[in-house]
Order: structure tokens, then sequence, then C-alpha cells
């Protein structure tokens, strides 16, 4: 079962900020006439106080979460060889534009998604899941996948072998592709096939897929991601903790290419 945590927050945020701004127009004239009629302190109600003490963290954390920065943790391989199990990494919120908690309407428009950013957001078959994956085709591209390799608007996007793994018995190929201004590492671990698929994006959409080409559930399976359903850009890697029972690292730390 996932939890709103969103939701959990907007309604915590509303319910704690009402009982605050309630105590202050009446609850507390009430309670100090109470009060002085029977000539003892006035006492708060543990449900105000507790609301006066949870209303300023919960609203901080609604903003940050919301508005600016959003913790994640990667939990399967469909990014290797730029993100590993365990990897705890900050999304940008606002790089995509400001969007409203719970609903995700884009509210300030700010920037769109490029070519070659690692992109968090909701795919269409699972608008409850956060999906982490990079964008390679935008509004008007046509994309074209054939024998792995990519080729946008008719352009083969540009690759280098780096090696072949392990030495002995090759069993993973490890390559670094480079879209536009951005480089970054892919690896394949099927042998080559000859389908040939394409894909016409049109305007508001994203095609996205994972560093991890053949072990990868994205656009090639699920197709395309709107533009209400993004969640915003990672950035940074801060930690690598990849289970519980292990310690974490932070050697893995540093910005997302």
């Amino acid at each position: 079962m996932n939890i709103d945590l969103p939701l959990i927050l907007v309604v915590g945020t509303a319910v704690t900020g009402l009982v605050v701004l309630a105590d202050r127009l009446w609850l507390a004239a009430r309670r100090q006439a109470q009060a002085t009629s029977v000539a003892a302190a006035p006492s708060e109600p543990v449900w105000v106080e507790y609301s006066k003490s949870f209303f300023p963290v919960l609203l901080i954390v609604l903003v940050l979460r919301s508005f600016l920065f959003e913790p994640f943790q990667i939990p399967s391989g469909s990014m290797i060889p730029t993100l590993e199990v365990g990897d705890f990494i900050l999304v940008n919120k606002y790089s995509y534009g400001v969007r409203l908690p719970v609903v995700g309407t884009k509210v300030v428009a700010v920037g769109d998604p490029q070519r070659g950013d690692v992109m968090v957001f909701r795919p269409p078959h699972k608008p409850d899941t956060n999906f982490i994956k990079r964008v390679i085709g935008v509004g008007g591209d046509t994309v074209r996948y054939e024998n792995r390799r990519l080729t946008i608007n008719g352009q083969p996007v540009p690759q280098r072998f780096v090696a072949a793994l392990p030495v002995e018995a090759p069993q993973l190929e490890l390559l670094q592709e480079t879209l536009g201004s951005v480089s970054y590492a892919i690896q394949h671990t099927a042998p080559l096939q000859g389908r040939v698929r394409e894909w016409v994006i049109p305007q508001g959409y994203y095609f996205v897929m994972g560093d991890n080409r053949d072990n990868s559930s994205d656009s090639r399976v699920w197709g395309l991601v709107p533009d209400e359903l993004v969640v915003g850009k990672a950035f940074v890697i801060w930690m690598h903790w990849p289970s519980f029972w292990s310690i974490p690292s932070f050697g893995r730390d540093g910005l997302i290419h």
C-alpha cells in the first residue's frame, strides 16, 4: 500500500493551522474570560498545544517538499550505472515549474524537461508511484530505437564504447552516450535485436528510458509521460544505503549527469 505523504502533509498542515487560527481569534479569549470568572489561570487544551507545536514544522516541510526539494531513494536497478539501488537523491521540484501539492497542477512555468535530464515522474499506468528515468525525447521529436541504438530526428545519438565486463567472459557492455550537452553512462546486458521501433512525441509529452537499457520498464513498454505527471529533476546523490542492515556510505555523493 502506497502512503500518500503529500496528502497527509496538506491535511495535517490545514487542520493544525485552522486550530491555531481559531485559538487566536476565539478560543484563547473564551478561555481567558472563563478563567477570570473563576479566578484561575487559563489552561490550553492539549489539542491546541499540539497544534501550535506541529503547525510550523508541518508548514515548513510542506513548502520545502512541495516547491523546492524532495528526497527519494532508488528502489530498482533500471538506472544503473548512473544510479544504484539504495542511492538517496534530491529532486529539484521547481526546475520544471511550480506545481500544487497532491493535484500536481502547474501554477508557475519555470522550465521544461530537456533531453538528457534525469527526471522523476508518475507513469501513466501507475499514477500513484514515482519512477525515475532519463528524458530521451521531447515534444516534436521522432525517436527511433534499432539494434540498441538511438536516433532522434534522423540523427544518431553518439555512443562511445567504454568496456565489456567481465573481461574474461563479457556479460555486459558499458558505453558513454551523449545527448545534446549531456554525457552519461549506459549499459547493455542482452544481445542485439533486429526489431525497429519508432515514436513521434506530441507536445506536452516526454519519451523516457532507463540507463540500464535492457533491464528497464520505460516508454518503450508503457508509453509517454504527460507533463502533468512530471515531479522534478534529479540533481544530486547525497547518500548510499542499500538496506537497513548495511552501513550508509557517502562515496557516491555528487551531481547526477
